[in-house]
């Protein structure tokens, strides 16, 4: 594996969607997250890390160092097991776990540094390894050096309820009184959405290890995210560009903000309602602080 990352990174993620549901809110019947107040549509951060980690897992099939922590119906005790096949006892013997931990006072850390070397996702984005506490080991929170925000469009959506119709009837008894059966979804005609993001390089060094490779298959991670995760449900949903930020420095040689402002998205001239990436007008930071590089990515 590569060195631990020397640079701090800010980055900008522009990706749309059409005609499908980005990211349904089940407390509102999975239509599309929305802050009711602006309209503005939303995306949880939730969603697109599990989307990255589906693309490292698809890609690095279980490889040594790339395991994925959280994975869809796999308990995290399943991957707890693997910190105690390295540490050659079982969970449930405690008199061994007390004798290892009397004899080795940094056991704790060790194996949070273990967990950390074994799986991308707890590297980039963290965890929270409580679990261990059953066997009296505690990694505690891990605060990894890749951090998402919301997503938000550019522009408020109108989610459409879209009725829809069936011929797979579920019952004998159903099948007796009607030949179809009714249903609804939800879609987002057209949707350009934006997130920002941070990379700490000095979280990477004191904590997870993150390294150049490891930033490397996040930013292939960004850009194919959607390109493996088709579905009638989503609708065609692609990542536009990525636009990153590199500082010279591991704290960084200018507010993180200053630099996401000068990111400006907008439709253009003329184009009253979008319903295309190429309706909207990109313009990216002609002049930069000194000491940051800007790097566009598609």
């Amino acid at each position: 594996m590569s060195e631990v990352i020397k640079n701090r990174y800010d980055f900008v993620v522009l990706f749309d969607v059409e005609n499908g549901n980005p990211n349904g809110d089940p407390d509102a019947g999975n239509m599309p997250r929305i802050d009711t107040e602006s309209g503005f549509g939303i995306v949880t951060d939730v969603c697109m890390k599990r989307k990255i980690r589906n693309y490292v897992e698809m890609l690095k099939e279980e490889e040594s160092g790339y395991q994925i922590y959280i994975k869809d119906n796999v308990p995290l005790n399943r991957s707890d097991a693997k910190a105690f096949e390295y540490l050659g006892i079982e969970e449930k013997d405690e008199k061994k776990i007390k004798e290892l931990k009397k004899n080795n006072p940094e056991l704790d850390v060790k194996v949070r540094d273990f967990m950390c070397r074994n799986f991308f996702d707890i590297r980039t984005f963290g965890a929270v390894m409580t679990t261990f506490v059953k066997a009296n080991l505690n990694c505690g929170q891990v605060r990894g050096p890749v951090q998402l925000g919301f997503a938000r469009s550019i522009d408020p959506i109108l989610p459409q309820e879209i009725t829809i119709t069936r011929v797979a009837i579920t019952t004998e008894s159903d099948a007796e009184r009607k030949g179809t059966e009714m249903g609804r979804k939800y879609v987002v005609p057209y949707g350009l959405y934006r997130v920002e993001g941070f990379v700490s390089a000095n979280l990477a060094r004191k904590v997870t290890g993150f390294s150049e490779d490891d930033l490397e298959l996040l930013w292939q991670a960004i850009l194919n995210m959607f390109e493996h995760d088709h579905s009638a449900a989503r609708g065609k949903m692609a990542v536009r560009k990525l636009i990153i930020f590199k500082h010279e420095s591991e704290l960084g040689a200018a507010p993180s903000y200053k630099l996401f402002d000068e990111v400006k998205v907008s439709r253009k001239q003329g184009v009253e309602v979008a319903r295309a990436f190429s309706d909207y007008e990109i313009v990216l930071p002609e002049k930069m602080p000194e000491g940051v590089t800007c790097i566009c990515r598609e």
